[in-house]
């Protein structure tokens, strides 16, 4: 995202954070979802170290087609923390004052975060919202025969999950080739030019958001048995 944005719009900082706890998302997961499908969201992740070599071709291919790069920003304007959470990050975006800020890939932004600069935070979903928030919104969309819900969402973040207002929908069209983790390069590379319009509306001042597609709901990793089940039964790789 960074490396398609820098080219067209002035980039004044890029903030990474650390990867959130693995036990502490464990935990949090035994809470909402109980032993049993958290134990097969497990196994499936570990399943999922043998898809993602079978299907390294396949997104090599993609990266090569999509023209998508992966160089780090440079140095001067790249900012590690642990979290976007924290407040050296609000201090960041208080002395920067950007026009707006693309929030792509990391945890849920805090209030405190979101409303420390009145400028729009603006999320790349890989999902069309809200009918498909929370994780592999292309996977599920996929599984429920709901091909035409099957793409990426670029919004507004609120203090929700995926619930801010819509700015821009695409839908992907993926190939028999493709898999679970090939669908998020068909979105992120979707994706890229809808942030590009949002932060033209921004700078025209012509921002608007909108409702997305109901109904709402929040989806998890796939259990193994899930995804056997769905791979044999419907081919959903």
């Amino acid at each position: 995202m960074y490396n398609a944005l820098a080219a067209e719009v002035d980039v004044l900082a890029v903030v990474v954070e650390q990867k959130p706890s693995a036990r502490a998302m464990i935990r949090h997961r035994l809470r909402m979802l109980g032993l049993l499908t958290v134990t097969g969201q497990l196994a499936f992740l570990l399943f999922n170290r043998l898809l993602a070599r079978l299907q390294h071709r396949r997104v090599d291919e993609l990266i090569l087609r999509f023209g998508l790069q992966a160089r780090l920003p440079p140095a001067g304007i790249l900012h590690r923390v642990e979290s976007v959470n924290t407040a050296a990050v609000r201090r960041l975006l208080k002395k920067l004052k950007p026009d707006a800020v693309v929030v792509n890939g990391t945890r849920i932004l805090s209030r405190s975060v979101i409303g420390c600069i009145p400028r729009p935070f603006i999320n790349t979903h890989a999902g069309i919202t809200p009918r498909y928030r929370g994780v592999h919104g292309g996977y599920w969309a996929l599984v429920h025969g709901d091909s035409e819900n099957c793409g990426v969402t670029v919004h507004l973040v609120d203090a929700g999950v995926d619930t801010g207002g819509v700015l821009y929908q695409q839908r992907i069209h993926t190939e028999g080739s493709d898999g679970f983790n090939t669908y998020p390069l068909h979105q992120l590379a979707a994706g890229i030019p809808l942030m590009k319009k949002a932060l033209r509306d921004v700078l025209d001042g012509t921002l608007v958001s909108r409702d997305g597609v109901a109904p709402s709901r929040l989806w998890y990793h796939p259990t193994l048995g899930q995804y056997l089940w769905y791979r044999l039964s419907r081919s959903v790789k």
